[in-house]
């Protein structure tokens, strides 16, 4: 068992911020990301034995995590316009929350992003995350040799996004 939780620190030590630092990118909300990854690591210590690969693992599990919470989430929000447009819950809505100033660029950056299509966001943020295509190639279970094809259309496709998001904008 100490062979366990020694590897089990040092995977933690290795994949917790870069793994973080992910989902917090694909989700937009800090506080989701550090439960979906302290998941990811107790399902992990549960487990009681490293996978093969512990790196993937993670992210696999982390990822199958988010779109769990992503997928509820959704539903739940069209029930709950269903709910408001008939009526049950009609009050008035707030205006719009400006944006900070700072914020701008980010912002573009997140509509950029949100207008790929999910897997091209998924290569990009993990390739942003240092993720090798190998490992991309496992976790969103494509053909490692055409990762760099794949990864160089994402990255025109999202640089034309977010063009239209600074014109649009400004």
């Amino acid at each position: 068992m100490q062979q366990f939780d020694d590897a089990f620190i040092q995977i933690f030590e290795a994949e917790n911020h870069r793994l973080f630092r992910y989902l917090d990118r694909i989700s937009g909300d800090p506080d989701l990301a550090a439960d979906l990854v302290q998941e990811a690591f107790i399902r992990l210590y549960r487990r009681g034995a490293m996978p093969d690969r512990p790196g993937i693992w993670l992210i696999t599990v982390a990822l199958n995590l988010f779109r769990n919470v992503r997928s509820t989430s959704t539903r739940r929000n069209r029930l709950l316009t269903e709910a408001w447009t008939g009526g049950a819950l009609a009050t008035e809505s707030p205006g719009p929350v400006p944006l900070p100033e700072s914020g701008e660029s980010s912002e573009q950056v997140r509509r950029a992003l949100g207008g790929l299509s999910h897997r091209d966001q998924q290569m990009l943020l993990l390739r942003a995350e240092g993720y090798s295509y190998h490992e991309i190639a496992t976790v969103l279970s494509l053909n490692e040799a055409s990762i760099g094809t794949l990864l160089a259309r994402a990255k025109r496709a999202f640089r034309d996004a977010y063009e239209e998001c600074r014109s649009a904008s400004g």
